[in-house]
């Protein structure tokens, strides 16, 4: 039974999840941690739960959600894995990180590049890997079907979606993503996304105003 556990950070105030199962193995998903609390705070979780961390995923690489990449790379010496078009995204990061007063950031790279309906697993549960392109080239999402967990990164949240207007970005490839990829899944689906609170398909189905398409 896999668990998530939410932690909010950095100024963007972005969802950084732990996915986790009764094995006590871990996923980190897009760890916007920064500050020293931050990363403690993180540490703490997982050290207080006694979870074994095995991956590092990005659902996309826009600098609120990699901030803390480095950090869950070099402590726990994990795999990282993004989609295979996210690589120019991650790069870029280098470039505008001191712009937004992040002039710690540490750039790492990709050690495995994934891709639609690739699968994670970590200890007895898995994640299958949604190509969701739209708010940035390469952006995923994780879906566990057995328990209907969705963790949609920044394409779809509580009554909205996604900016298109960063590099990379295209409204109508996302609204496509969102029709054709997510609003198939049943509609009790649970979305952990990238900002803000939980939500369901079911909900944004019927009354997200830039997608809706039940009523």
């Amino acid at each position: 039974m896999i668990q998530i556990q939410i932690f909010t950070f950095n100024p963007f105030e972005e969802n950084t999840y732990v996915a986790y199962d009764e094995t006590g193995d871990a996923i980190v998903v897009d760890p916007g941690c920064y500050e020293r609390e931050e990363k403690e705070e993180l540490d703490e979780f997982i050290k207080k739960n006694q979870l074994n961390v095995v991956l590092l995923v990005n659902t996309h690489c826009h600098i609120d959600h990699v901030l803390g990449n480095d950090h869950i790379k070099t402590k726990y010496k994990v795999p990282f894995l993004i989609h295979k078009r996210e690589e120019q995204m991650l790069r870029a990061v280098n470039t505008y990180a001191g712009n937004y007063g992040f002039f710690e950031y540490r750039e790492v790279q990709p050690d495995k590049l994934i891709d639609d309906r690739d699968e994670i697993t970590f200890g007895d549960s898995k994640f299958n890997i949604i190509f969701l392109p739209g708010h940035s080239p390469g952006h995923v999402g994780l879906y566990n079907q057995d328990q209907g967990i969705l963790l949609s990164g920044d394409v779809l949240f509580q009554n909205s979606i996604g900016r298109t207007d960063l590099p990379g970005g295209d409204t109508d490839t996302l609204l496509k993503s969102i029709k054709e990829k997510l609003f198939v899944l049943p509609e009790d689906v649970v979305v952990y996304p990238g900002h803000g609170p939980t939500t369901t398909l079911g909900e944004e189905m019927r009354s997200n105003p830039f997608c809706a398409i039940k009523r």
